[in-house]
């Protein structure tokens, strides 16, 4: 049976010997149903995203916002225990606590000059480990420099939306 570390060191040396086998796609599906509810399929899983009650949903589900903090603060803990077992340096348990500033004028359209994403994001992770604090910062160094998420939202990605219009199914 292979070890973390033996996986990461394994997927490592085949991605430098076959750097297009490297490359990944990743997609989800979703569909509104009733309010503001959405229904996200990604691979096997199903997600119900939603709106709290006062922002005019159900609140049956975490909405949009809310999963970038969730996507964000799982990311960080995935890749500190990837780099953590990949370095050597013990790790007993990592947890993250995210809060996001966001001004909703932006997306009620109530002020044009507010953008209506996130103003600021900010946080704790907590890592319980023995390491020396020479081996924690080099950790932080490695997932700060490596976190597919963290790295999405510092930086600028295209994206690009086709808009595909089709007509109402005919009436009975």
């Amino acid at each position: 049976m292979s070890t973390l570390k033996d996986l990461i060191a394994d997927t490592q040396s085949q991605f430098r010997l076959k750097p297009a086998a490297a490359k990944a796609t990743f997609a989800t599906q979703s569909n509104l149903k009733a309010g503001f509810r959405s229904e996200v399929d990604i691979r096997q899983h199903s997600i119900v995203i939603d709106e709290p009650a006062a922002l005019g949903g159900a609140d049956t589900g975490p909405n949009p916002v809310e999963l970038v903090l969730a996507a964000l603060g799982s990311c960080q803990e995935i890749t500190y225990r990837a780099y953590a077992a990949a370095l050597g340096i013990p790790l007993e348990s990592v947890s993250v606590k995210l809060e996001g500033e966001i001004d909703l004028r932006g997306f009620f359209a109530v002020d044009e000059g507010v953008r209506p994403g996130y103003e600021a994001v900010r946080g704790t992770v907590t890592l319980v480990s023995g390491a020396s604090a020479e081996d924690l910062a080099l950790l932080r160094g490695a997932v700060d420099g490596h976190c597919p998420v963290l790295d999405i939202l510092r930086n600028p990605v295209p994206v690009a939306l086709d808009l595909n219009i089709e007509a109402p199914a005919a009436a009975n």
